[in-house]
């Protein structure tokens, strides 16, 4: 990878603080895993989609500028972190070991490359350098198709 590369889309990274490409949906469809196994499902992330953040744009306390695409991420909104966000990460926290608000503190301080590059590290597979997912933990080139399911 050369210094101008990035090992992640920023366009992947949604304004709730999602880091999109560790997303199981997201790797199942990058990764063309087969929609007929289990609970896999598919989606190209929150940006690509022209979503927003598909958890909270509607419920922007701050005068929908989130959905009006007046702010890139929720650390830009007056409200930040509002009661939606909040949740949202707690559930995350809780879960899945991770934190929206924490990456977007990162972001906002570190700017997004500096973040990017710091999610690839923490979530390349040891193995073979493909993100894992940070809801099933799995690598979706190196691990069983079967083992997938969230």
């Amino acid at each position: 990878m050369n210094s101008t590369t990035l090992p992640i889309d920023p366009q992947l990274i949604a304004p709730c603080g999602m880091n999109c490409a560790i997303c199981s949906s997201y790797l199942a469809y990058e990764n063309e895993i087969p929609r007929k196994r289990g609970k896999v499902t598919y989606c190209k992330g929150c940006r690509p989609r022209n979503k927003q953040c598909a958890f909270l744009k509607k419920r922007c306390e701050d005068e929908l500028k989130l959905l009006k695409g007046d702010i890139d991420f929720c650390f830009e909104c007056n409200c930040f972190p509002c009661e939606g966000l909040e949740r949202l990460d707690q559930g995350y926290r809780k879960k899945y070991d991770m934190s929206m608000i924490e990456n977007l503190n990162e972001i906002k301080e570190t700017g997004i490359s500096r973040f990017i590059k710091d999610q690839y590290e923490k979530y390349k597979c040891s193995e073979c350098g493909n993100l894992i997912s940070v809801h099933n933990k799995k690598c979706f080139v190196c691990d069983d198709i079967d083992s997938l399911k969230d």
